[in-house]
């Protein structure tokens, strides 16, 4: 697969949601989104506010997480903090979906879930969705189930991982999560990538968008 430095980056989340992560962090996270061109600065929610203001003006948009990393946040706890992110900024929310009621066998809670904070976010705008299924903790049954039901509330992505699980994405993962879905909904890859081979292989596995930590040294692989 041949990509260009330009192509690459628009395809990736700069991402740092560490807890020992400074304010100076995210200052340094989003001057590099900006000097590289990435898709998204992925921050804490406590630094949307920040991210917004040092990315105003730029084609990089702000992302942050919502419910993460456990997912288990009542839904009204999940719409509050999901509106909170937009009125301070975010353009793209990526939720963690209820992964115990989904083991649980409780679709009923986990489609209402998703599709509440969904429509709470889409009442502000053309505001991108992801829904993170942390695909280390389900059975193959349960990654098909939880994608149909993200496509069918109307994620915009379906995630495969928070990267505080057992184990991030793998590509046979996101091929799974590729043909559930189609190509209506975008799958984005996350946890562990960490070169630009692990990024070239989601990308063929069917990945449009990749999170990462290390997205710099990923684009500076390429010559």
């Amino acid at each position: 697969m041949s990509l260009s430095r330009e192509t690459l980056a628009r395809m990736i989340d700069h991402t740092l949601l560490k807890p020992t992560a400074t304010e100076e962090d995210f200052v340094k996270l989003c001057d590099e989104a900006k000097e590289y061109g990435f898709a998204c600065a992925c921050v804490s929610p406590t630094y949307v506010s920040l991210a917004a203001k040092l990315l105003e003006g730029t084609d990089v948009k702000v992302c942050t997480v919502v419910s993460f990393p456990l997912g288990s946040n009542t839904t009204e706890v999940k719409m509050f903090e999901a509106e909170n992110a937009v009125k301070n900024g975010a353009q793209e929310i990526d939720m963690v979906v209820n992964i115990g009621a989904l083991k649980a066998g409780k679709y009923d809670l986990v489609e209402r879930d998703m599709g509440s904070v969904i429509r709470t976010v889409k009442a502000h705008g053309d505001i991108t969705v992801k829904c993170i299924i942390d695909t280390c903790y389900l059975t193959k049954e349960e990654k098909v189930k939880v994608c149909l039901l993200a496509k069918q509330t109307g994620a915009d992505y379906v995630k495969t991982s928070t990267g505080f699980g057992t184990h991030g994405a793998t590509v046979e993962d996101v091929k799974l999560i590729r043909a559930t879905l189609g190509r209506e909904v975008g799958v984005k890859a996350s946890g562990g990538i960490r070169t630009l081979k692990d990024t070239v292989a989601m990308i063929e596995a069917g990945a449009s968008r990749i999170g990462t930590s290390t997205a710099v040294a990923i684009i500076k692989e390429l010559v």
